[in-house]
């Protein structure tokens, strides 16, 4: 038992020991944290202390800072307003001093011209009557006084104005003349092409004759569908090696040739495979007609025109006038038009350019659109937005409208120069004789004429006259009318040049 009892004593009197030992430390240690949690205290409220004083003293600043910023904008604002005022009065005092100069003025002319209409009125009654009285004395009314003046006044210079008309035509003929001769000449020198002409067959080439008979079909079904989806007549005759197809479209014709290769190729030809493959040709044939468009504007230099645009010129590929190949013809028109324009003052090569590429664009459609090619024309470029200065001068390339800019003049000499020009096109004999002769026709008509020749492919009508009916200065005269009576009456390209020539032959005999 007391084993027991004295460890435990010893605990409770160690442990009595131990409070009161360490308690005093512990005070102490309390005294030291609440003295330096004072001190932290204090510190903390002098730094409190001097932050708001610099706050308050930066925010003093601050606002004297903003308050002269405002102060310097404001007083800046009111010198501009002052400015703007005094410029302001300033306008209005020349404002009004200009209207009551304006308004002096318009009373000075009001004025002026009432003063000018009573003038006029005093003048004409003096007129009047010293009409009157002229006419009683002359016993002359005054038309028939002014007809007589007239009369005495046409005879006694009509050959001298006769005269002067004359060298003054022969001088203008010559410079136009030559002018006209040096730009056609340069425009002609710097574009050159081939000329080649569309015909109405189209030739495929087969491997064996053999292939004709599965092109025919059983009772004929396989051409009978090919032509009725085509359009396109198929021949097939005893050639060896081909096949031709027929048809004015040359753009149904070359979608028929790409088909039926297409189906020579394949082997299995019936009216389903047919119908596939002209599908396909079709479809490879409009991509054609963009690319061609593209390359034709390409070319010349040109971009802006929309895809709707290039389509429709690529299709002038596919469309012939008098064997000419319409888009080849466009090209050729563009580049001549750009040449001569540049020749010529006031007018825009490139409007010329871009309205000779388009200027047959209607032909592209105008087997599927009622109208003349030039208004169908019109109708696509102004409906797709095109610049009206070209609209304006591709329009009146046939005369279908005015000339209404020295574009359109110039585009129309570039037109008929490529048509005109020998071997761009190709006319039947029939068509070719009755124009010959209608020439002939129209220069016999006149009085005093003996012969007429039509030559140089119908570029030029000489007319002999008799020189005792005749005289020169009515030579000249008749040059004239008859140039006026082909142009309204004949349709030919380019122009006719018409010579009168009159001959005096006197003889005598020697004895």
């Amino acid at each position: 038992m007391l084993e027991i009892l004295l460890p435990v004593a010893g605990i409770i009197v160690g442990a009595i020991l131990s409070y009161f030992l360490v308690k005093p430390k512990s005070k102490q240690l309390q005294e030291l944290a609440e003295k330096d949690a004072e001190r932290t205290r204090n510190a903390a409220e002098k730094d409190a202390k001097r932050m708001i004083e610099e706050a308050r003293r930066q925010a003093q600043e601050m606002k004297q800072t903003i308050r002269t910023e405002a102060e310097q904008n404001q007083k800046r604002f009111d010198d501009l307003q002052k400015k703007a005022d005094e410029r302001m009065a300033r306008r209005e005092e020349t404002l009004d001093a200009r209207l009551e100069k304006t308004e002096n003025a318009r009373e000075k002319y009001e004025s002026a011209k009432r003063e000018l209409e009573e003038k006029k009125r005093e003048i004409q009654n003096r007129l009047n009557e010293q009409n009157e009285e002229l006419e009683k004395i002359s016993a002359l009314s005054k038309e028939e006084a002014k007809n007589l003046l007239l009369e005495r006044i046409e005879e006694e210079i009509s050959p001298q104005l006769a005269e002067v008309m004359e060298r003054r035509v022969e001088l203008m003929r010559q410079h136009a003349d030559e002018d006209a001769a040096n730009i056609l000449v340069q425009a002609i020198q710097r574009y050159s092409s081939a000329t080649t002409a569309e015909t109405t067959v189209t030739i495929v080439k087969i491997e064996s004759d053999a292939l004709k008979g599965k092109i025919i079909g059983r009772e004929g079904r396989n051409i009978n569908a090919f032509e009725a989806l085509t359009g396109v007549d198929v021949i097939i005759d005893d050639t060896p090696g081909t096949i031709t197809l027929s048809s004015f479209d040359t753009f149904r014709r070359y979608v028929a040739k790409i088909a039926l290769e297409e189906l020579l190729k394949d082997g299995r030809i019936h009216p389903s495979s047919i119908e596939e493959s002209i599908k396909k040709a079709e479809s490879s044939a409009e991509k054609l007609l963009l690319d061609l468009g593209k390359k034709a504007a390409q070319e010349l230099g040109i971009t802006g025109f929309p895809e709707q645009i290039l389509r429709l010129i690529g299709r002038l590929r596919f469309r012939s006038s008098y064997g000419q190949n319409v888009l080849s013809h466009s090209l050729e028109v563009a580049w001549l038009a750009e040449a001569i324009a540049q020749e010529v003052p006031g007018a825009d090569p490139e409007v010329c350019k871009r309205a000779g590429l388009v200027h047959d664009i209607g032909k592209a459609v105008s087997h599927e659109v009622e109208g003349g090619h030039a208004v169908i024309g019109m109708e696509i470029l102004e409906k797709f937005g095109i610049d009206p200065a070209i609209v304006v001068a591709m329009k009146s390339h046939h005369e279908d409208f005015p000339y209404e800019s020295i574009e359109a003049r110039v585009l129309q000499a570039a037109d008929a120069i490529s048509a005109s020009r020998p071997g761009a096109r190709r006319e039947t004999l029939e068509k070719y004789i009755k124009r010959l002769k209608e020439l002939e026709s129209i220069a016999s008509s006149f009085a005093g004429v003996q012969k007429v020749f039509a030559i140089q492919a119908g570029r030029e009508v000489r007319v002999f006259v008799n020189a005792a009916q005749v005289n020169d200065l009515e030579s000249e005269k008749l040059s004239f009318e008859i140039a006026r009576k082909i142009e309204k009456n004949c349709q030919y390209p380019g122009e006719v040049r018409v010579s009168v020539h009159r001959e005096s032959k006197f003889e005598d005999t020697a004895k």
